[in-house]
């Protein structure tokens, strides 16, 4: 029996094991690489087109976008249109989609296609992971006092996100973004621009009633009940896809449960199905997957330097070549982007970097937390969220009506993701001896949103008899993570209003590195898109 079919008849097991959903996720380090099952055969023959080779980089390009998330994409697509030849780089690899294979593995069940170069890891429910050391979607790592989770793949975090993208609130935005940007801009011009580019939508009522959604209906009820008044979100789901699951005419994806390291049916529509084919048919843009950004630098003639390394989905090195190109545009995320910098500068690759680079680093006040005893209808849980609550009783914040990740039987718990106005940041810093970046957050630095988000959750758990925790096994509100990393090229510090990086010309900041640690106690992707929008058009306009 082969290891997966042994976890697939254990899936009992594992439910009874999730019963602890939420707990306090200890630090897991990456084991060093092990075979793979079979050798390669094992994920070539679940999903061959990830083994199609790359195309190679040129050796010169006007512009290289490093990432292929939000603010990447964005970037790359508006590039081509206005003429520009681009070349994006992604680690990641490139995944298709298929209405009835499994492409991706699930949340509860994952392989080496669900984690990105790593042998083991223990999710939100504290119930370990063991897989192979292969290229997966959701990159998540380790550092001392934060777990941070990132996309791996083309598309970024698009491909491993919940799929929520809505706009801050006017007060919360002006707390965070102050005037540096105008709300009344962003919401009059770059917030609509994405959502007609992404098709965004709330959940239609016959999706929010079907059984699958009781975890949702459930959720609503308590929070009425301790006074709230839930609101739909916006999300970035194909409904008719869901629908199609709900019909038995695709294979359960979004209505079990799965999200976190992909939808295998294209049920979320990613920026696979939007942006980046539409930057590629222009015929000026080109994506080089398996590709990792090693280092950055300049040539005295003023071209940018990008040193990279290409590997085969079983890790072996392919190549390791240096590229230039006149203009140069970070969108590898908060981590990736801040670590090229902070490198750059240590190392003197890019010496008139000033001294923000690497500050203003925070977690968004990520929490998840769990409730148990709030039983509902429905087998699983579906992951699209469909409604969430704001709170200015104390630190502000908003909890989403959230799946449970990772459980793959409905036994009565309720998920909430929640986000806070924490003003902790951090910052970078590099080790000349191991050449690594390492993020310094604070062992305390998730304190205050821990003690808001849980005055919440225990008020909507009290008004509807449930219990606000999964005591003894988790407690309530787990803040050991986060999937929303902003922040260490902050936009009005490192860089100027926008994304231009101080002393550099040419060299531009497009992703979540440029916002300041929080998007308002939303998610925010919607926030990272209209902002590249914005920057790029401005990019494009002036020439420089």
């Amino acid at each position: 029996m082969q290891r997966r079919d042994f976890l697939r008849t254990a899936g009992i097991g594992a439910a009874v094991a999730a019963v602890a959903p939420l707990a306090s996720t200890p630090t897991v380090h990456a084991a060093p690489a092990r075979e793979l099952p079979m050798g390669n055969s094992y994920y070539r023959r679940l999903v061959p087109e990830l083994f199609v080779p790359s195309p190679i980089p040129a050796q010169h390009t006007e512009a290289i976008v490093i990432g292929s998330g939000f603010g990447a994409s964005a970037t790359a697509l508006r590039l081509a249109q206005s003429g520009t030849q681009v070349t994006i780089l992604e680690r990641g690899l490139r995944w298709p989609r298929d209405p009835q294979r499994e492409i991706h593995t699930s949340d509860a069940l994952a392989d080496g296609r669900g984690l990105f170069h790593r042998t083991s890891f223990t999710n939100l429910t504290g119930f370990p992971v063991f897989c192979d050391n292969f290229p997966g979607v959701l990159d998540a790592t380790d550092y001392k006092n934060i777990s941070v989770w990132r996309g791996a793949a083309v598309g970024g975090g698009s491909i491993i996100f919940t799929g929520v993208m809505i706009a801050p609130e006017r007060r919360f935005f002006d707390a965070v973004f102050g005037s540096s940007l105008s709300f009344d801009e962003m919401n009059a011009t770059w917030y609509p621009k994405v959502r007609q580019m992404l098709r965004l939508s709330s959940m239609p009522e016959d999706i929010y009633q079907s059984p699958q959604f009781g975890h949702s209906r459930r959720w609503d009820q308590d929070a009425r009940k301790a006074g709230y008044n839930p609101q739909r979100i916006d999300g970035i789901w194909d409904w008719d896809v869901v629908r199609a699951e709900l019909r038995g005419q695709s294979r359960a994806s979004a209505t079990v449960g799965d999200s976190n390291m992909g939808n295998s049916n294209g049920a979320k529509f990613d920026l696979t199905l939007n942006y980046i084919p539409a930057a590629e048919a222009t015929g000026r843009a080109t994506v080089c997957y398996g590709h990792q950004v090693l280092s950055i630098g300049r040539e005295t003639s003023g071209r940018y330097t990008v040193d990279v390394e290409s590997t085969d989905p079983a890790g072996k090195v392919l190549a390791r070549k240096t590229i230039t190109c006149d203009k140069l545009f970070l969108g590898a995320g908060s981590i990736g982007t801040t670590e090229l910098l902070v490198r750059a500068q240590a190392t003197g690759t890019l010496p008139n970097l000033n001294e923000h680079i690497g500050k203003g680093w925070g977690t968004n006040g990520d929490a998840a937390m769990v409730r148990s005893f709030g039983f509902s209808d429905g087998l699983a849980q579906a992951s699209p969220s469909a409604s969430r609550i704001v709170d200015e009783s104390g630190m502000p914040l908003t909890m989403e009506n959230w799946y449970v990740p990772g459980l793959p039987l409905n036994i009565g718990m309720l998920g909430s993701l929640g986000m806070t106005l924490n003003p902790q940041r951090a910052d970078f810093s590099y080790d000349e001896g191991s050449n690594r970046v390492t993020l310094n957050w604070p062992k305390n630095g998730n304190d205050t949103t821990v003690e808001a988000l849980r005055a919440v959750q225990n008020k909507m758990a009290f008004a509807g008899t449930a219990l606000p925790s999964a005591l003894p096994f988790a407690k309530d509100v787990n803040a050991s993570f986060t999937a929303h990393p902003l922040g260490g090229a902050v936009m009005g510090k490192a860089t100027d209003g926008y994304g231009r990086v101080k002393g550099y010309d040419g060299l531009y900041v497009m992703d979540a590195a440029i916002i300041p640690g929080s998007t308002g106690t939303v998610n925010p992707a919607l926030t990272i898109t209209a902002l590249a929008e914005r920057n790029i058009a401005e990019i494009i306009k002036s020439g420089r």
